[in-house]
């Protein structure tokens, strides 16, 4: 069958809306309609080359969406036609079919695992989790990417505890999360740092007791007004070296924790001095929050639902998929947290 799909087809560009074949699905592999995708900086690195050089180019982008399977292989037993799901690139359980190859008017165009920005994405079985009951599909786009990594983070990795004092560096989608997961822990304080007006805003929003303007204000100096000691815990998520050296910094000594879920260029380094380390200081990393879709994304999903917090005001309103490059470029603008991409919207 022929579906709609955004790819990209030169780093620096923008994404080319193409018509392109689906191919037969192989061992593993689910027919999914997607009805929804997300998209964050990842996606932007991508397009921008920042991961360095793209040896796969054309190829189909998006990592967290859901929608409906359409046809499975009989190898799948994860699914069936007809379930609603949440599409991600975090690895569940289930078949690790690889990706595919898609037909462009004769010319190759690959794919991973899963892939959500176009209309219909064949998708590796362990890429599929079953959507939580109570969540709508638009808000469901989160479980994907930015609440497993940003909850899992809080909850996997930094084992938030009541009392706890959090610090969270980005406040976009992913952060936004971490700031949800912790103050739904009872963390308290629990410190937004953004320099954009409007995720600040959200921060508190979504939780958090304190917020911080690092253009206009000593991040270290205003964490010690807050959090005399330092804080418990702290998460960067910008990407920035400067700024996971800072996270780790402005931790407690004997036992104060950071973790790093920001992507930084491909060609970025760390420098951070080792007495941090003797202090008892410790900084993390994590691979999508420690996030186990099975175990994990039915809790995140009945967290979201059950919030007190504005969680759809993280989403922007719905773009079509053919304005794909003005959400990204609205994204990378920090004029919105999340780009929602509907793929049913003309």
């Amino acid at each position: 069958m022929k579906t709609q799909a955004a790819l990209l087809v030169k780093t620096g560009e923008p994404l080319v809306i193409a018509t392109i074949e689906t191919p037969p699905l192989k061992r593993g592999q689910v027919l999914v309609e997607v009805a929804y995708s997300g998209a964050c900086g990842t996606q932007l690195m991508e397009v921008a080359g920042d991961k360095g050089e793209d040896k796969w180019v054309p190829h189909c982008l998006g990592h967290e969406g859901t929608g409906t399977v359409i046809e499975v292989d009989p190898a799948v037993t994860k699914v069936k036609p007809g379930d609603k799901v949440v599409l991600s690139w975090i690895k569940g359980s289930g078949i690790e079919a690889g990706g595919c190859v898609y037909d462009w008017d004769g010319r190759r165009v690959n794919a991973g695992g899963v892939t959500t920005f176009q209309r219909h994405a064949v998708v590796s079985e362990n890429r599929l989790t079953l959507l939580p009951d109570g969540l709508d599909m638009d808000v469901a786009v989160l479980l994907g990417c930015a609440a497993p990594t940003g909850m899992g983070a809080v909850y996997n990795v930094l084992n938030v505890r009541p009392g706890d004092s959090v610090a969270v560096f980005g406040t976009g989608g992913i952060g936004l999360n971490a700031v949800m997961a912790a103050a739904i822990a009872g963390a308290a304080p629990v410190i937004g740092i953004d320099l954009r007006a409007s995720r600040r805003d959200l921060a508190k929003a979504f939780g958090a007791t304190h917020v911080i303007d690092p253009a206009s204000e000593d991040v270290a100096q205003r964490v010690r007004q807050i959090a005399p000691d330092g804080v418990d815990l702290a998460v960067e998520a910008t990407g920035v070296p400067d700024v996971m050296t800072m996270a780790v910094s402005i931790t407690r000594m004997q036992g104060g924790k950071a973790v790093v879920i920001g992507n930084a260029r491909h060609d970025a380094t760390l420098a951070i001095s080792p007495g941090v380390f003797n202090q008892g200081k410790s900084l993390l990393g994590t691979w999508g929050g420690d996030s186990r879709p099975d175990r994990d994304y039915g809790r995140y999903g009945r967290l979201i639902a059950d919030s007190r917090f504005p969680v759809r005001s993280l989403l922007s309103e719905p773009y079509r998929l053919e304005d794909i490059n003005q959400a990204l470029d609205d994204l990378r603008a920090g004029r919105i947290g999340r780009p929602l991409i509907d793929m049913g919207k003309r």
